[in-house]
């Protein structure tokens, strides 16, 4: 088979091609169809398009590593899993087409038989022996964790089993009794929480490269045979010979077998095969640079490689296999359309000329609903009605012209209609993808409090105490009785033993770097004299703070009111399920805006977290309040992003939306601020153009920010003249701690949504040396996937040489240059242009900190690593991974250039934090800090150093709640609210129940934060849901709390309950009725009061559930 017969130009085109001959000709036949593409881009496209056109069909891709030939690094486990799942349909005669890139072509696979003789069917009622089922999850490449999150990781606890299936979505959790499986549910990976049951499931092989006796055998034995040397040496050797996966280990994959597969031999006899693009030349340059790289690698002594040859078919092995099959043959009709572009000066007359000319029916394509109306209305201004469909069969010769919404990225002529798309019509419209959201709430705070990741010798924050070191859990013998203390150490090396039931007292300290954390002794008075300092100055930040407040409560605003019928429809076309934080944002919003006093909220949230939305029912409210918006953005990039987002949100909904930008002629600029200024706009986004003196508006309603720190001074004072009376909305990714947005209700109003985007993978983070080959090894792999890379260098005066080089390095990469220094309209267009991947390395300076998405852009590399702060570092970090793709960062530094200790501590912190939950929002929160000293003031700074940032904000909330009632700040007030509780029982999560020391940690300080009955319930219930039915020692841990919760409201300090007496001492300014205390003494022969401040009530009590519902009786008489 020739694989140069053809060259498809036009992807879509084929795509629907192939589609219409399979259904006429293969499908009732039952033949299988293989498509080979040059790389992952095309075959992933074609995938979804294919998949548009007829989504009853099944058609599948074997995704490729994402990874070089020889890398160390290994394929993401989501990638494993995709090519698993479609191995085994291809096994099973499961698929109608199997499309697969060059790059998956080439590699050995594993045989055909360990494919199906190690997949697995596990049903409810099944007898399994639990310890063998572990067995077999190991030996086929499943890895024993704590916690399941990924594909191919499963964790034991007791009876259950957590399970996230290779080729799966979701994972499962399967309960066992005895041998039998008794249920199988799937659950969250981010609650851990079951969700709904299921009656079986299907577990295929975790790897490629197993990891069973027989495997681990066969690979020693060809590995000795193949590699000469003392194999006792290599790390290779001695980590599979102790079942040890490594990175980087695929690329061994023949040594695991007797035999390998080519994906021809996984092929059924019948399949036809198509290959529709000039395939030799990605084959080759594969090929090529297998060579290139095993000539790089071979000599290294530690980690010898196996040749080409014995991982991959060269392009003769490949071409002898293909000719096996039967090639489909298949013509494909080139028509190309006419190029018909739709401009600012002619509007749509080009396109409706060819409509009223055309013999064929037209269809238009719109990325989106809302675009696909802006165009229906332009069309119909031109006296033009094409039909709005939701779906169509294209396939159905019976179509009429119509204006459709669908993936599609080119349009293309068939026999009965054309098909032109925005990518044709629009080639400089910027085109967004969609993101999704998932229910988990992060933010750094919650971190801070909860102690999730704490690490032995980090600094914490004891409320009474002041600051120590963690040096872990310890379990001590307390009178008969195992309870767990946290251990802290002090000055002096004094120890501080805390109870586990008393963490709420304990925070991470987050005053500075941790290295420079202050270290407080124990009894000396020190840290009630640093607590009494920073108190005094908290007083006079909260009596501003109350100023502000009460002047801001004089204004008199706008008071809208809702439509609740229309404003529920506009919220029900909202195509994601609002996250907490999102509803919480929306519902504060309705509120300022129902209220007389002029609203003026920030909401704070990183990029794709939903704040946009929160904006878009903002301006739903004033609109329907007959109010015009202003929505101010600081580029003209985002002002054109804005704008298609907002007509696409606002598409069934006759809203007038226009934009102001430099992409407009003067005329159209005129033309829209004649009709905003005669009320016929209802929403106008642009930059500070807006705020200009001709700008009439004469019925503002809301103006919208969207990063307001990036505008200037001067343009701050012109938007003054607008926020009198005017609700306005702040819309900002620079991080604000929630505590100090409950302080600061006097200066402005917060909310923040902290709910990263579904999907987003870890970016994988590595400090390197600088040289051409780790350059060339990251931009290769970024392109062979079709993706495209920043290459940040922050010096303009030597970026043009930088450029020479990366040319000299990658001949092929298309460069593209962007900095500061260049003139507004170029970089606009610069940046554009790489958005619409016309260059797919963008070499630049600090500039693309912030700016739009770009979620094809997957790798950066920055130079002088060492020279950005850790802050900064994240936030170019940041700029890629904003898709499903796996991304990287390489941090570049000078090697004849010796680091600062604080250099190399900023490179271990954002190497070590690459994921994306709770650690990245913790090294965010020095930002938080800086945020917060530049609303509080430089002054404060040092207090916060000295008592830690949490403890700063505690006694903030506290001084404005006492002057908000009135009341005369103590300086001496004892901040510690908890109170000490001893039942006489062993109270501790046991090791058998919660095996991970830094798990216990958690669950110890979330259970003592509960602040109701329902909360400790619900913790209750999901650790019976992770853990399996608690055993005494946890089920007297949560009577503690218990206990502690009914007492709170009562200003108890202790609670003593042994097997005759139970007592509670009380503060002495507590808010418990003396007169009820005296009538329980009087009625009550069991009690009596022992000292002014304590009861104690006589019996047996040996039970503690028993002593639980005796302090619940009496805690009732004292509250009734």
């Amino acid at each position: 088979m020739n694989t140069n017969t053809k060259n498809i130009l036009n992807y879509t085109s084929y795509a629907y091609q192939i589609i219409k001959f399979y259904c006429s000709e293969l499908s009732a036949k039952n033949t299988p169809l293989v498509i080979f593409t040059k790389d992952s881009y095309v075959a992933a496209r074609l995938q979804q398009e294919m998949l548009w056109f007829n989504q009853n069909l099944v058609v599948s891709m074997i995704p490729d590593w994402e990874t070089l030939p020889y890398d160390t690094v290994s394929p993401h486990p989501d990638l494993i899993s995709d090519r698993l799942k479609s191995l085994f349909l291809v096994t099973q005669k499961a698929f109608d087409i199997l499309i697969i890139p060059a790059t998956s072509a080439l590699n050995y696979l594993p045989p055909k038989q360990y494919i199906t003789q190690n997949s697995f069917f596990y049903s409810k009622g099944q007898k399994v022996d639990l310890e063998s089922l572990k067995t077999v999850l190991i030996e086929n490449g499943y890895i024993n964790v704590q916690k399941v999150f990924h594909p191919g990781e499963f964790a034991v606890r007791g009876g259950l089993i957590d399970l996230f299936p290779m080729g799966s979505t979701i994972p499962y959790r399967i309960d066992f009794f005895d041998t039998e499986i008794e249920s199988i549910k799937t659950f969250d990976v981010e609650t851990q929480k079951s969700i709904y049951p299921t009656s079986k499931i299907e577990i295929l092989p975790a790897r490629e490269c197993p990891l069973t006796e027989l495997s681990i055998e066969t690979f020693r034995k060809n590995y000795r045979e193949r590699f000469s040397g003392d194999p006792s040496k290599s790390s290779i050797y001695t980590n599979i010979s102790k079942k040890t996966p490594f990175s980087g280990m695929e690329w061994y994959l023949p040594l695991f077998f007797q035999e390998t597969n080519t994906i021809f031999d996984y092929l059924p006899d019948e399949t036809l095969i198509d290959v529709p693009f000039k395939l030799s030349s990605s084959i080759d340059h594969y090929w090529l640079d297998a060579q290139t790289r095993f000539k790089m690698y071979a000599y290294d002594i530690e980690r010898p490689i196996l040749n080409p040859e014995e991982i991959m078919m060269d392009s003769v092995k490949f071409h002898q296999d293909l000719n096996r099959f039967k090639n489909l043959n298949f013509d494909v009709v080139d028509n190309p359309l006419p190029k018909i572009t739709i401009d600012y000066k002619d509007g749509y007359k080009n396109i409706a000329n060819y409509i009223n000319q055309c013999p064929r029916k037209i269809i238009i394509s719109a990325e989106s609903l809302g675009r696909r109306e802006t165009i229906h209305k332009m069309l119909t201004e031109c006296d033009l009605n094409l039909k709005r469909s939701e779906s169509v069969n294209i396939l159905d010769p019976v179509i009429e012209h119509q204006l459709i919404q669908s993936p599609l990225k080119e349009g293309f002529s068939d026999e009965y209609f054309d098909i032109f798309t925005e990518y044709d019509l629009f080639p400089d419209f910027i085109h967004q993808e969609k993101s999704n959201y998932k229910s988990k709430d992060y933010n750094a705070e919650v971190v801070i409090k909860d102690l999730s990741e704490i690490a032995v010798g980090d600094p914490v924050v004891h409320e009474n105490h002041g600051v120590g070191r963690y040096q872990g859990l310890v379990q001590l013998d307390m009178l008969g009785s195992i309870n767990e203390f946290l251990l802290l150490t002090y000055e002096k090396e004094d120890k501080l033993y805390v109870p586990v039931t008393q963490l709420n007292s304990i925070s991470r300290y987050t005053g500075g770097p941790i290295e420079s954390a202050p270290l407080h002794k124990l009894g000396s008075g020190q840290w009630e004299k640093e607590k009494r300092k920073a108190l005094k100055q908290v007083y006079d930040t909260a009596a501003e703070l109350l100023n502000l407040y009460a002047q801001r409560e004089k204004k008199k605003g706008l008071v809208s009111k809702i439509d609740l019928l229309e404003y529920q429809k506009f919220a029900n076309e909202f195509p994601f399920e609002e996250t907490p934080d999102q509803m919480q944002a929306i519902e504060s919003v309705i509120k300022d805006m129902e209220s007389a006093r002029p609203m003026d909220r920030l909401i704070c949230g990183d990029v794709g977290f939903g704040k946009t939305e929160v904006a878009m029912r903002a301006a739903f409210i004033s609109i329907m309040n007959s109010r015009q918006v202003i929505i101010l953005v600081p580029t003209t990039l985002l002002a054109s992003q804005h704008y298609n987002n907002f007509v696409d949100r606002f598409s069934s909904f006759p809203v007038e939306i226009e934009e102001i930008s430099r992409f407009k002629s003067n005329k159209q600029q005129n033309e829209v601020l004649e009709k905003l200024a005669n009320g016929k706009v209802d929403i106008v986004i642009g930059t500070h153009r807006l705020l200009q003196k001709d700008i009439k508006i004469d019925n503002i309603g809301l103006i919208i920010v969207d990063e307001e720190h990036r505008f200037g001074v001067r343009q701050k004072e012109m938007l003054k003249k607008f926020k009198t009376n005017t609700d306005f909305l702040a819309l900002t990714a620079t991080p604000i701690p929630r505590t100090l947005s409950m302080s600061l209700e006097g200066l402005r109003d917060f909310s923040i949504i902290s709910t990263p985007p579904q999907k987003r993978l870890s970016i994988k983070t590595m400090v390197k040396n600088f040289s051409e080959g780790i350059i060339k090894e990251a931009l290769t792999r970024e392109f062979n996937r079709g993706g495209q890379a920043y290459f940040l260098h922050n010096d303009v005066s030597s970026i043009y040489a930088v450029s020479e080089k990366l040319t000299k390095i990658m001949p092929d990469a298309k460069v593209a240059i962007a900095h500061g220094q260049m003139k507004e309209k170029e970089l606009e267009r610069v940046m554009q242009d790489f958005h619409q991947q016309r260059f797919n390395l963008l070499l630049c300076t600090t500039i693309i900190e912030t700016g739009i998405d770009i979620p094809t852009s997957n790798t950066i590399i920055i130079n002088n690593a060492d020279r950005f702060g850790l802050s900064q570092l994240h936030q170019l970090r940041g700029r890629v991974g904003r898709s499903h793709h796996q991304a990287f960062a390489y941090l570049l530094i000078d090697e004849n250039r010796s680091l600062t200790s604080k250099a190399k501590k900023r490179l271990e912190a954002i190497q070590y934090l690459e994921d994306l939950g709770s650690g990245y929002f913790l090294a965010m929160h020095d930002l938080e800090i800086r945020g917060a000293g530049e609303i509080l003031g430089d002054q404060q700074s040092g207090e916060i150093h000295e008592i830690g940032f949490s403890m700063y904000l505690k006694m903030l909330n506290r001084a404005v709640a006492h002057l908000k009632n009135n009341e005369m700040l103590d300086i001496n007030a004892d901040y510690n609210e908890n109170n000490e509780i001893n039942i006489h029982a062993p109270a501790i999560l046991t090791n058998q129940y919660c095996g991970d020391p830094n798990e216990r940690l958690v669950i110890y300080k979330r259970l003592s934060s509960c602040e109701s009955l329902v909360d400790l319930q619900m913790i209750q219930e999901e650790l019976i849901d992770r853990f399996g039915v608690a055993p005494e020692q946890t089920e007297n841990l949560f009577i503690i709390h218990h206990i502690r919760i009914i007492t709170k409201d009562l200003d108890v300090t202790k609670i003593d309950a042994g097997k005759k007496t139970i007592s509670l001492n009380f503060r002495e300014k507590n808010n418990v009725d003396p007169l009820k205390i005296i009538d329980l003494v009087q009625t009550n022969k069991h009690i009596k009061l022992d000292g002014p401040n304590k009861i104690t009530l006589a019996g047996d009590f040996e039970d503690p559930f028993d002593k639980l519902n005796n302090i619940k009786s009496l805690v009732g008489e004292l509250k009734d």
